[in-house]
């Protein structure tokens, strides 16, 4: 096993597109470190670097503290998950794994000794002598998984290997895989667009964009304190609801002022007064009238449009006459392939919202609706910038 160090690494292509800027990252052994972001932010190229597949622009990639920078991939010590399998059809399962042990002139014994301890982990004994074109989908990836571990690299290096599976099978293939990993110990980059993968895998998390690292830190303290409002966007589904807002400070703290509409601001907050915007991610939200008590400064009255039953949980979505925040970065991420349901449009002077209720709410579309607020969650960002402001 080994860590591995990216440092000031670069990619640029041919056309000048820049890919990766500057990247600086260390990825402790036996960690699982997952890289995601919309398509095009470069973390596909950040894994390509490391595997030997993209040359290096600038900067090194250390393996076990060694510059690989100018080594083959067979000479890396890694191995690779990719989203298409890449599996043989015309041989059967252990054919298949059994493959590139073979390449490398590994002793008959031993191959068949990492093949069937690899079968063991896998669950894949009865699918032994089958060709790929007769396994599910999980079953086919769980080979791919299968040919990686019988190299016993340093590494695994995976590319969105879920990607192809449904919905069903994918949350079951993310259990599988964090068990192996978890067996096995072995350090593990993997790449996805998808964040709910990022947040449930990853001991931490790289989130990208046009290149550039935003933020890499454990899943639950980026979600709790993103770095700026792409980060907050990005992670969470629904997104998290933003507004352009005035803070002013009385004798009692932080006011938060957005068209007719005042939130006193807790102690999550850290913001000084004037133009700011503030972020509510939509399960902190709750029908009042599911709550013994409200705290001053902490509602707003609502009329939903829709109302989402989800079973264990409803979604209600509403506007506020206030323009909305229009970013590049909050677009972006909009635009993002994330996991529905996302906030429905609203008119352009109206900023779109949605909130996560509890299913026992009484809430109906049209009619005048009461929503609390936990303000001590209440996210605020750099108006110019849009970097976070987090109380210490």
């Amino acid at each position: 096993m080994a860590e591995i160090a990216l440092e000031a690494l670069e990619k640029i292509y041919p056309d000048g597109t820049k890919a990766v800027e500057r990247l600086d990252l260390e990825i402790r052994d036996g960690e699982f470190m997952v890289f995601v972001g919309p398509s095009g932010c470069g973390k596909t190229s950040v894994l390509r670097m490391v595997a030997g597949l993209e040359e290096i622009t600038g900067g090194a990639v250390r393996i076990g503290g060694r510059v690989v920078n100018d080594l083959l991939p067979k000479q890396r010590d890694i191995a690779m998950v990719f989203q298409n399998y890449a599996l043989y059809p015309h041989m059967d399962v252990y054919d298949n794994m059994a493959f590139g042990l073979r390449r490398r002139g590994v002793a008959k014994e031993e191959i068949d000794r990492r093949v069937r301890e690899a079968m063991v982990t896998l669950g894949l004994h009865e699918a032994l002598h089958k060709r790929p074109r007769t396994l599910s989908g999980g079953q086919r990836q769980r080979v791919a998984m299968g040919r990686a571990i019988v190299r016993e690299p340093q590494a695994f290096l995976m590319d969105e290997p879920l990607s192809n599976l449904d919905a069903k099978l994918r949350v079951e293939m993310r259990a599988e895989i964090l068990r192996i990993q978890r067996d096995l110990g072995v350090t593990t980059i993997y790449v996805t667009h998808d964040q709910t993968e990022a947040m449930t895998m990853g001991d931490r998390v790289a989130v990208m964009r046009h290149g550039v690292l935003q933020q890499v830190d454990r899943p639950q303290r980026i979600y709790d304190r993103p770095a700026n409002l792409f980060v907050a966007e990005f992670i969470g589904s629904p997104a998290m609801n933003l507004i352009e807002a005035e803070i002013s400070r009385d004798a009692d703290g932080l006011i938060a002022s957005f068209g007719e509409h005042r939130l006193r601001l807790g102690h999550g907050a850290s913001a000084q007064p004037g133009r700011a915007i503030i972020g509510i991610r939509p399960e902190d939200f709750e029908d009042a009238d599911l709550l013994p008590s409200t705290r001053a400064g902490s509602t707003l009255d609502v009329v939903p449009e829709i109302r989402e039953d989800m079973g264990a949980e409803v979604y209600l979505h509403f506007g506020l006459e206030v323009p909305p925040v229009r970013r590049a970065e909050v677009a972006e991420a909009q635009t993002a392939d994330v996991e529905p349901p996302q906030q429905r449009p609203t008119a352009r002077n109206r900023s779109p919202f949605v909130a996560r209720v509890g299913r026992t709410t009484s809430a109906t579309e049209q009619e005048p609706l009461t929503l609390a607020i936990d303000i001590d969650r209440i996210y605020v960002f750099d108006a110019e910038t849009g970097e976070g402001r987090h109380a210490a």
